[in-house]
């Protein structure tokens, strides 16, 4: 991102994006904390001359201001200046259990509980949020994981003209909040039922060829790694840096490990997108919850 573009930062109050401010500004950013939403413009106005990439954090502690955020940013596309959102949330009882064990109040808490403060918190950010392109759900990670993640997603370092996270997960757990896709593979024969296989993971070759093999998957995965490539096509050419696709089975332990290793080897073999590179890489969030 240039200084004629501007990155806003926003989200659920507890969800980190104090985090994702210092990562960015450790890679050189110049970043302004609750900002007035009116005043996005000036400032990109006012660093065009800046090499530094610019972002702003949005958040309800803005009161009245942060009402203006909708008109704000058609104001950004009046004068010509591109933006991108990033929304950091996390489910709600981490939200609570961070406030709890910070001992602050919510900002929309009032007199009600943290819980409260929180659901009108959501209630108000629905329309950003929908808007994003970027979601970050911090609920499964540390200071440390979520400064990579920023990272992994900003880091002028990558060639890469698309990254994409392969996200597995159990649907028991929940599915992920910051996923761009998901698909369900629990239409592929499960390993847990079969006894030499149950202690092992999607990680394991015997696992792995196991699911690969099964009735249908081939062709799956082929049909699928077409649909990808085609869908990337149209990703790339509206501007989108990173995307997160959720591979689904019921916990996140076999099927949903195996089928996302094999989509980021075949995904990060795609020939380059009208002269554009694709990178992925496989994240398995449930790997290791069952016990």
């Amino acid at each position: 991102m240039g200084s004629n573009e501007v990155l806003v930062i926003t989200g659920m109050s507890g969800a980190g994006r104090s985090t994702v401010a210092h990562a960015l500004e450790d890679l050189g950013w110049y970043v302004v904390d609750n900002l007035p939403p009116s005043m996005i413009a000036n400032l990109c106005e006012m660093a065009v001359k800046s090499p530094a990439a610019i972002a702003v954090v949005i958040d309800v502690r803005g009161g009245q201001f942060f009402d203006d955020l909708t008109k704000s940013l058609a104001d950004l596309a009046e004068r010509n200046i591109a933006r991108r959102i990033l929304f950091v949330d996390a489910s709600d009882d981490v939200l609570v259990r961070r406030f709890e064990a910070t001992r602050r109040p919510h900002p929309l808490q009032g007199p009600d509980r943290i819980l409260d403060g929180i659901v009108k918190e959501r209630a108000r950010l629905a329309d950003v949020r929908s808007a994003a392109d970027f979601v970050i759900d911090s609920s499964a990670l540390n200071i440390h994981q979520l400064e990579a993640k920023i990272d992994e997603i900003f880091s002028s370092a990558s060639d890469s003209d698309l990254r994409v996270n392969i996200l597995s997960f159990g649907y028991k757990y929940g599915i992920p909040v910051d996923a761009d896709l998901v698909m369900d593979c629990r239409f592929i024969a499960n390993p847990h039922w079969i006894p030499e296989l149950r202690p092992m993971t999607g990680l394991d070759k015997p696992v792995s060829e196991n699911v690969l093999a099964s009735a249908n998957v081939q062709d799956f995965l082929s049909k699928y790694q077409s649909l990808f490539e085609t869908m990337a096509t149209g990703f790339i050419q509206e501007g989108r840096k990173y995307l997160t696709l959720a591979i689904g089975c019921t916990g996140g332990k076999h099927r949903s490990v195996a089928i996302s290793e094999e989509l980021a080897k075949r995904f990060s073999t795609l020939h380059p997108v009208n002269g554009k590179n694709i990178s992925a890489q496989a994240v398995h969030r449930d790997l290791g919850r069952e016990v």
